[in-house]
């Protein structure tokens, strides 16, 4: 049977990017297809979704019923994934701030590990379009949780990664806790400390197309809390 992977798109009033994101990574590979997972979108982005679905059978669209956070959505691409035989599983945002041109990068990097993240900062700083205190919070949010975990990663909280199928057979995911960029640091978190094989490939960040940003004092809190907790219950054996 040919491998097939998926990339999960989690998506929230994205109507105006969700066509160009979809065909641009569907271009990369013949291999991949894509899920969106739309959190009934009242702007009709689930709808539309659906529309080129059937237009597509590469394209798939989950729907929830309303906004339940970034790794909720995940969670839900990830346990639909598993249930089918894809072999890699992605995750990238809407908003072409994760450009699908990395896409075969990381094809190449899964060779050799078991999770692969796009970073922001393993050549310096690549992004594009933040303001400094956006940036400086970025990267000292990943210094502060490389320092508290150990975590071997320049960019732990970038959500542009791939996962080998096994990597998340073997997680509990209904253990996972966190849901916003912390969520992010869970998986790798979790993954790295069940002996999984952790890389990273330099991509450029460029802020969003269209659309708002979900940034918010809450997920920056979650963060801040989130890793000591992980780094408790490593020690506990709990994890």
């Amino acid at each position: 049977m040919a491998e097939r992977f998926l990339v999960c798109i989690p998506t929230y009033n994205e109507i105006l990017n969700l066509p160009l994101i979809v065909p641009a990574v569907l271009r990369q590979d013949p291999r991949f297809e894509v899920l969106v997972i739309d959190d009934a979108s009242p702007d009709g982005t689930g709808e539309l979704a659906d529309q080129m679905g059937r237009g597509d059978p590469r394209v798939h669209c989950l729907h929830r019923t309303a906004k339940q956070g970034l790794g909720k959505a995940y969670l839900a691409g990830f346990q639909w994934a598993l249930e089918r035989d894809y072999t890699l599983i992605f995750e990238m945002d809407a908003d072409y701030s994760h450009d699908p041109k990395f896409l075969p990068d990381f094809l190449v990097a899964i060779v050799q590990a078991d999770l692969v993240v796009g970073s922001r900062y393993k050549t310096g700083v690549n992004v594009i379009n933040w303001p400094m205190s956006r940036l400086l919070l970025s990267y000292g949010a990943n210094l502060y949780a490389r320092w508290i975990t150990g975590l071997p990663l320049t960019d732990s909280t970038g959500g542009f990664k791939c996962f080998r199928r096994q990597v998340l057979e073997a997680l509990n995911l209904s253990r996972v806790d966190s849901n916003g960029y912390a969520f992010q640091i869970e998986m790798s978190f979790r993954s790295w400390k069940k002996g999984f094989r952790l890389a990273e490939i330099p991509i450029v960040f460029v802020d969003r197309v269209e659309g708002h940003s979900k940034m918010n004092k809450k997920i920056v809190r979650e963060a801040i809390w989130m890793v000591w907790w992980l780094r408790f219950r490593a020690l506990m054996g709990t994890l």
